[in-house]
């Protein structure tokens, strides 16, 4: 029944319903389409409880391994390391519950948009009932300001102009006619006898009878999209799955090794086990998941102030992968502000300066040698009197939307705004108080046009008109030229069409302008023998920063997507200038989408840039075949159609002040100033924050290699152990843990937006990235086992004290290690020595809390002390400098071999 309505005249559709055009349907029909059809709302999941929440976080296989370590340190009766590992992975569920607690709320948020009221004729009379209790076939009354209750197919209407923008996408306000009888495959955007639950009458007044409620409409249609949607992991999350993996099977390898090595020495069977278990739970990095989870939640604060807001802890670092943005246009990339253009009078072309409703811009008047020149309007006739015209033939009003003189807005149709704030421009006077408008004839979808009769300082009456050039043109005996009215010749009107059909090719909306002086009565007014005022284009402007934020995705190798539901030509020209569509790429209808398999959209769709008047399904296809074509994908969007698709992309990007309720919980992220140049800033950060993780991830597993290469190279030579378990612990949690977290602090690297994104799938652990790890562990394993030799051989009958003085060298070079760690390509001079002070005092605290462990009695036998003669000093500094001089020095040869 909802699919053919558009397809029935009202009197069809009104009779298949059984409703009675003049007093609707009868209590009894009520009550038994209740029984049928349910109340109108919309289905919702069960919320899911909030220990199931908590307990996903502990979902990942590093916290696992954490978990495993935790259970075997208690085990054997290591106490201190079981309850620092618990603490940490509370600490790291706690931050990750707080920051996700309110995801997953866009099907309530689908509720808060349906009207909760509406007007409905009921045994003939019209009542004001709750929207849930309407039926199909309820026979409803709409004006300016409701909302739309329900889905309905007009059966009357008056100038009935309805946005549907968050539906649909189109830009501009549909004009509605309940006489059209349409094609059953029209798209949504398309349907002009029908209204839409949830999208908003911007003018005119309207009755239609309801077709669909409840989780049957197009708005229930997005609901059950995103209700059975799962999101999948993040890269970062799929990435340290992997890594989890590769830390399991390490340590098991660890123990099995060590277990068998210490067993075939002949040593006890529960002594051998007790060590190979205690080295394997040192051997993971357990400050790992804390630092990670610091590192996106200081991201996440990073962003905010860069109009960013995360509403998903582990999408702060995605963006740094993403390598196509999926954009809407409406409201993303445009302001979703209808702006003038251009204007075409009978002596010149004029191009318009600025964007949106903010009344600030210029006209530059074409010269006959094709250069531009400002021109004052007051100064140009013709210019003035087309300006006038807009004035008077318009209801819109123009208020400021805030404090500052930038932030304007509209109250009334779009279009009429759109000529508001171009009078503003022109610096004309403002409508004289006494203004008295006599008769109107007002717009129509058969029509096309509007006019006003209006008399102004008791001067005679004017006729003002306005519309569609074929329309307006025919009614015009003659024009404004340079001030004077000449007869419109034959020659000329194929010039104004010309120019009409030349205008509208570039996607603007073009509207004619006229006037006459009227000398009859009110009672007589007539549309004929106006004077062509000019011609005005119009179109959703792009942002003034969009073109430039292009260009950077660009740059940094993100392929950036335009899917809208606005018209094909006007979706091309804004990408076209916006530089999204390059000369071979294609632009492709929801229609031909449909009749497009997954298999061969998968095989063009990296040669489509545009995609137009596209519905919410297509937008969800769109977004499913880049991510099967190994992409991370990105989508924005201010829509309830936008949503699937927020939601089912690697990252969804909703806009925060002009987006609906339904995007911004569906989307991980939320641009709070709406401006597309946000993302470029995001992708930044995003790219910031993947490189720290990696740079403290290096610093971590490099120390815990070095430990364990220590450990296990010292039980193959036969020598005691050079560092205990308590030893292993505070390298990890204390030496280790406060500089890592200043890491996850550096600013972004130079060129770091220069960059390719990195390849879908690949693990953290590249052969590049391993092997620089590995090269730092094994220094830091030299440097301590040299430590242990000297020392034991110069002290043979003190091993406790030994194991301290390796335990303060190792430490040393850990802590002088990170100032390497900064950069894989820049040494620490060149990336400059305070760019990020708070490592200096990570470093000093770490020093001081490490030193205070060998004066505090507490500490026990564990961190014993003995002199050292100036030598032993000597050599012992030089040890610990070793590893960072080596590091800095390679890296200082590496780009002298590139240079």
């Amino acid at each position: 029944m909802k699919s053919a309505a558009h397809s029935l005249s009202a009197d069809a559709i009104l009779a298949q319903l059984g409703t009675d055009p003049r007093r609707g349907l009868s209590s009894t029909q009520v009550a038994e389409a209740r029984r049928q059809y349910g109340v109108n709302e919309l289905d919702t999941a069960p919320p899911e409880p909030f220990w199931r929440k908590f307990l996903q976080q502990l979902n990942d296989p590093v916290i696992w391994l954490l978990i495993g370590a935790a259970i075997v340190s208690g085990a054997v009766g290591e106490w201190t390391d079981a309850t620092a590992i618990v603490a940490i992975v509370l600490l790291n569920a706690v931050i990750g519950f707080v920051q996700e607690e309110r995801a997953g709320r866009a099907l309530t948020a689908l509720q808060k948009l349906a009207a909760p009221v509406a007007r409905v004729i009921r045994d003939g009379r019209l009542q004001s009932i709750g929207a849930r209790e309407l039926v199909p076939a309820d026979l409803i009354d709409i004006e300016a300001g409701d909302h739309i209750p329900a889905d309905a197919r007009l059966v009357s209407g008056a100038a009935l102009h309805v946005h549907e923008s968050a539906l649909t996408g189109e830009s501009t306000p549909v004009i509605k006619d309940s006489s059209a009888v349409l094609a059953a495959d029209l798209t949504l955007a398309d349907r002009r006898n029908m209204v839409y639950q949830g999208t908003v009458p911007g003018s005119g007044k309207g009755r239609a009878v309801v077709v669909a409620i409840g989780m049957q409409t197009e708005l229930g249609r997005v609901a059950g999209l995103l209700e059975t949607y799962q999101v999948g992991p993040t890269p970062l999350q799929h990435e340290l799955a992997g890594l989890g993996r590769t830390l399991t099977l390490a340590c098991t390898v660890i123990v099995v090794i060590i277990f068998l090595l210490e067993s075939w020495r002949g040593r006890p069977f529960v002594q051998s086990f007790l060590l190979s278990v205690s080295l394997a739970v040192a051997a993971v990095p357990e400050g790992l998941p804390a630092v990670v989870t610091f590192s996106l939640a200081l991201g996440l604060q990073r962003m905010v102030r860069r109009n960013v807001l995360i509403r998903k802890l582990p999408s702060v670092e995605t963006l740094g992968a993403v390598t196509v943005i999926c954009t809407d246009k409406t409201g993303t990339l445009t302001r979703n502000e209808l702006t003038v253009r251009e204007i075409v009078t009978a002596s010149h072309r004029y191009f318009v300066t600025g964007s949106g409703y903010n009344p600030h811009g210029e006209f530059r008047r074409e010269t006959p040698a094709g250069e531009k020149e400002t021109v004052s309007a007051p100064d140009d006739l013709d210019l003035t009197r087309l300006v006038l015209v807009a004035d008077r033939c318009n209801h819109a009003q123009l208020v400021p939307a805030g404090d500052d003189d930038d932030n304007w807005q509209v109250m009334g149709d779009a279009t009429d705004g759109a000529l508001r704030v171009v009078v503003r421009k022109a610096g004309l006077p403002e409508v004289s108080p006494d203004r008295r408008i006599h008769a109107e004839i007002p717009f129509d979808s058969e029509r096309k046009a509007m006019s006003l009769l209006i008399s102004e300082h008791a001067q005679t009456a004017v006729l003002y008109t306005k519309g569609a050039p074929e329309v307006v043109l025919n009614w015009c005996v003659a024009e404004s030229r340079n001030g004077q009215i000449t007869s419109l010749t034959s020659a000329r009107r194929e010039e104004i069409r010309q120019s009409a059909a030349e205008m509208a090719a570039r996607a603007l909306r073009v509207l004619a302008l006229a006037w006459r002086e009227h000398t009859a009565g009110p009672t007589e007014l007539a549309e004929n023998e106006l004077v062509f005022a000019g011609l005005v284009g119009m179109l959703d402007s792009p942002r003034e920063s969009a073109g430039a934020s292009v260009t950077k995705c660009r740059a940094a190798g993100i392929r950036p997507i335009m899917i809208t539901g606005d018209h094909p030509a006007t979706a091309w020209a804004i990408a076209r200038e916006l530089g999204i569509s390059q000369a071979d790429d294609r632009l492709v209808t929801g229609s031909e989408l449909d009749s497009l398999p997954d298999t061969d959209l998968d095989e063009q769709v990296t040669r489509i840039s545009v995609y137009a008047r596209v519905t919410a399904e297509n937008k969800l296809r769109i977004v499913q075949s880049w991510k099967r074509s190994g992409h991370i994908v990105a989508m924005t969007g201010d829509g309830v159609n936008d949503a699937p698709a927020l939601k089912a992309a690697d990252i969804g990007i909703a806009m925060g002040a002009s987006g609906t309720d339904v995007a911004r919980e569906a989307a991980a992220m939320v641009l709070t100033d709406d401006n597309f140049t946000s993302i470029v800033d995001a992708v930044e950060e995003g790219r910031t924050i993947y490189d720290n993780i990696l740079k403290f991830l290096s610093y971590l597993l490099s120390c815990n290699i070095g430990e364990m290469l220590l450990m296990l190279i010292a039980i193959l030579l036969g020598w005691p152990a050079p560092l205990l378990p308590v030893h292993l612990l505070v390298i990890n949690l204390i030496t280790d843990g406060l500089p890592a977290l200043a890491l996850a602090l550096e600013p972004p690297e130079p060129g770091i937006m220069l960059r390719q994104p990195r390849p879908a799938g690949s693990s953290m652990l590249s052969r590049e990235l391993l092997g620089w790890i590995l090269v730092q562990g094994a220094l830091l394993a030299a440097v301590g086992l040299i430590t242990f030799g000297i020392l034991d051989r110069a002290h043979p009958e003190e091993v406790a004290p030994v194991r301290t003085m390796t335990f303060c060298v190792v430490v040393a070079a850990e802590l002088l290690r990170v100032l390497a760690a900064r950069s894989q390509r820049w040494t620490f001079w060149q990336l400059g020595p305070l760019s990020n002070p708070l490592l200096f005092a990570a470093v000093a605290v770490s020093g001081l809390i490490t030193a205070s462990l060998l004066i505090v009695p507490v500490a026990g036998a564990s961190f014993q002390t003995t002199r050292h003669a100036p030598w032993e000093w000597c050599v012992l500094t030089a040890l610990a400098l070793t590893p960072v001089t080596a590091i800095e020095l390679a890296k200082w040869i590496r780009q002298k071999s590139r240079s």
